[in-house]
């Protein structure tokens, strides 16, 4: 029975530490500032031009986007080696590695793929990513 509580009041302790550890690399909720009164303010989930950079900060190798001062202003999207792949501006800085293939497509988005489609912001291109892969 001894060893039993000490196991427990070992478990107990060690899973206490974690959440505590947990607690404190958590983090904060994403607040904004809001630009006429310099408070923070929470973001709402439907503003998605203040989420999007964020999230496009794997795709440009830890560089943030912000849309004072983007990297890139738009966005082509084709196909290569039947994958489609989001190049910038340039059409030779690739932004967004997607792995879809492109047979997941309709025959006529398969010809506009190949021949590539521009979108001036990333949020469109993941829109109409999402509108044929859901």
């Amino acid at each position: 029975m001894k060893r039993y509580m000490i196991c427990l009041f070992l478990f107990v302790g060690v899973s206490a530490a974690c959440l505590v550890t947990a607690y404190f690399l958590g983090g904060q909720e994403d607040v904004a500032v809001s630009p006429t009164t310099q408070e923070p303010t929470a973001i709402e989930s439907s503003d998605v031009t203040r989420t999007a950079p964020e999230n496009l900060a794997a795709a440009n190798g830890g560089k943030v986007m912000h849309e004072n001062s983007a990297l890139v202003e738009e966005f082509y999207l084709v196909s290569e080696d039947g994958f489609l792949l989001v190049f910038g501006k340039d059409q030779e800085t690739i932004c967004l590695y997607t792995h879809i293939p492109l047979m997941d497509f309709p025959e006529r988005e398969q010809e506009r793929l190949r021949e590539g489609i521009w979108f001036p912001s990333m949020m469109e291109v993941i829109q109409y990513l999402e509108s044929y892969t859901s």
